[in-house]
């Protein structure tokens, strides 16, 4: 249990810090090398870079599916590699992560994929129905609530995972290339929803290619170049 001074202390923190970062797969070269940033609550933020320059290996830093081989990953004011098991599991509720690969459960239908993270924090179907199926139309597929993933268009996909990610109001978004499988209306109505979940006071994070999208946003870029920071950037709408 924390006491009020290091709850205060968090909550005062940078929902994300990084402090000197790198990262090694194996014996290979480092894919990111000395990187240094903090995401303040609420802030909306674009991670941008060439392929290859590290953007999704650092996204899996911030949700822990890989630990830095040098430096601190603060999350929430809590240093990432050193929570236990179920302190980290409460940690990741106040995430939500679009995966580049989507990561839908074959099993389960459009509306129980949107539905998970519902579920895993005990909320009952009546009280989410509504809102399920509320979101799943406005990503235009509410005509699409019983269908398996399997049916579905790679576009169709990632608005689903998309969806999923929004659907618990979390604290910090992650997405990785999210506009990557959907045409340019459906890659608007992608950023109206991530900018109003971050009006709302959600922290944001995008990697992405898309450089239409970021200078339609106007927001913060943190890009990476050969697994190095190159900076901080802000693009005037329309530039």
């Amino acid at each position: 249990m924390t006491s009020d001074g290091e709850h205060d202390r968090a909550v005062d923190a940078p929902v994300l810090r990084f402090s000197d970062v790198s990262l090694r797969y194996g014996r290979q070269a480092e894919t990111l090398r000395e990187v240094s940033f903090d995401l303040e609550p609420g802030s909306f933020h674009f991670l941008t870079g060439p392929s290859g320059a590290g953007k999704s290996s650092l996204l899996k830093l911030v949700y822990r599916a890989q630990l830095p081989s040098r430096g601190r990953v603060t999350l929430f004011g809590q240093d990432l590699a050193a929570l236990p098991r179920r302190e980290l599991a409460r940690v990741r509720r106040r995430i939500g992560v679009v995966f580049q690969d989507f990561r839908l459960l074959e099993h389960l239908n459009a509306f129980d994929n949107a539905a998970l993270p519902l579920r895993i924090a005990g909320r009952r179907p009546k009280d989410y129905k509504t809102d399920v199926a509320d979101l799943l139309a406005w990503v235009g597929l509410g005509s699409k609530l019983h269908a398996m993933p399997v049916t579905l268009s790679g576009g169709e996909k990632q608005r689903l995972a998309i969806a999923r990610a929004v659907i618990t109001k979390p604290d910090l978004l992650l997405a990785d290339e999210p506009t990557g499988n959907v045409d340019a209306d459906m890659a608007q109505r992608i950023l109206r929803l991530f900018t109003e979940l971050n009006r709302r006071g959600a922290t944001v994070l995008i990697a992405t290619h898309d450089q239409d999208l970021v200078a339609r946003a106007a927001m913060p870029q943190l890009r990476l170049r050969d697994g190095q920071l190159d900076g901080v950037a802000v693009l005037a709408p329309g530039a």
